[in-house]
C-alpha cells in the first residue's frame, strides 16, 4: 500500500517536472531568436567585404516580409550593393540605411541575405539595428546595443572588427557630379548681340547715306530748272526788243 502511494507520488512529481521544463522551453523560445551578422573580412578598413545577415523567424503565424536596417557610422547607404537575397527580394536605400524585402517567406523560415560593402570603417565594432516585419504586420525590433558586457532583451546585430591591415587607408568617397553653371549658357546668348548691333549700325549708316544722295539729286534738278527758267525769260525779252 505504501509502495503504491510512493510510486504514485513519484509519477506526479515526474509529470510536474516535465511540465515545468516544457514551460521554461516555451518561455525561452522567443528569446532564443535573434538577428546576426558575419563578414568575409572582419577587419577595420577592409575593402569589398561581404556582410551576411540572418534574422531568425519567431512567429508561428506569418513569415518575414521586410527588414529595415540602420547602418552604423562610417558606412553610407550608397556604399553597399545587394549580393544575395531570397527570391524576388529587393534592396532599397534609405536616408540612414536600407530596406530589403519582398514576398513573405514561409512561416518559420529565417531571412538570410548578403551585401557587399565598399569599405568597412575604422572602428572596433559595428551595430546594425534591424526591424523585422512579418506578413501579418507584426514587427520585431533588434535595436538594442549592449554596453560593458551587459545583456539586453533585443540585441542588434553587432560585428566585431579586428585591427586594420598594415598600410590600409580610407578610400576617398566617390566625387559628386559637378553641377553645370549658368555662365556658359549666358555667353552664347550675349555674343550674337555684337553682330546684331553692327548690322543695325550698318543699316543706319546706309539709310543716312541714301538720304544724303537723294538730297544731292534734288538740288541738281532744282538748279537745272532755275537755269532753264532764267534762259526762257532772257529769250522772251530779247525777242520783244528785236520786234
Amino acid at each position: 500500500m505504501n509502495r503504491s502511494r510512493t510510486g504514485l507520488q513519484l509519477r506526479r512529481l515526474g509529470i510536474a517536472a516535465v511540465g515545468a521544463l516544457v514551460a521554461v522551453g516555451v518561455a525561452a523560445g522567443p528569446a532564443a531568436a535573434h538577428a546576426g551578422v558575419t563578414a568575409s573580412d572582419p577587419r577595420a578598413l577592409a575593402e569589398n567585404v561581404t556582410l551576411s545577415f540572418t534574422s531568425e523567424a519567431e512567429s508561428d503565424t506569418a513569415g518575414i516580409s521586410e527588414l529595415r536596417v540602420v547602418l552604423p557610422k562610417g558606412i553610407a547607404p550608397d556604399a553597399l550593393t545587394l549580393k544575395d537575397a531570397p527570391k524576388e527580394w529587393k534592396l532599397t536605400a534609405t536616408a540612414d540605411g536600407y530596406t530589403i524585402g519582398g514576398p513573405a517567406l514561409a512561416t518559420g523560415t529565417d531571412a538570410e541575405y548578403s551585401v557587399t560593402v565598399r569599405q568597412l570603417p575604422d572602428e572596433d565594432s559595428l551595430a546594425f539595428k534591424t526591424l523585422e516585419t512579418y506578413g501579418d504586420g507584426k514587427i520585431s525590433r533588434w535595436i538594442e546595443v549592449p554596453t560593458d558586457g551587459e545583456k539586453v532583451d533585443n540585441p542588434a546585430p553587432v560585428l566585431k572588427l579586428k585591427a586594420a591591415a598594415p598600410g590600409a587607408k580610407v578610400i576617398a568617397p566617390s566625387p559628386s557630379p559637378t553641377p553645370s553653371t549658368a555662365a556658359p549658357s549666358a555667353q552664347p546668348s550675349a555674343q550674337p548681340s555684337a553682330p546684331v548691333a553692327s548690322a543695325s549700325a550698318r543699316a543706319t549708316s546706309e539709310e543716312d547715306a541714301g538720304g544724303g544722295g537723294t538730297a544731292a539729286v534734288v538740288g541738281v534738278i532744282a538748279a537745272v530748272l532755275l537755269l532753264a527758267a532764267a534762259g526762257t525769260v532772257w529769250w522772251v525779252r530779247r525777242n520783244r526788243g528785236q520786234a
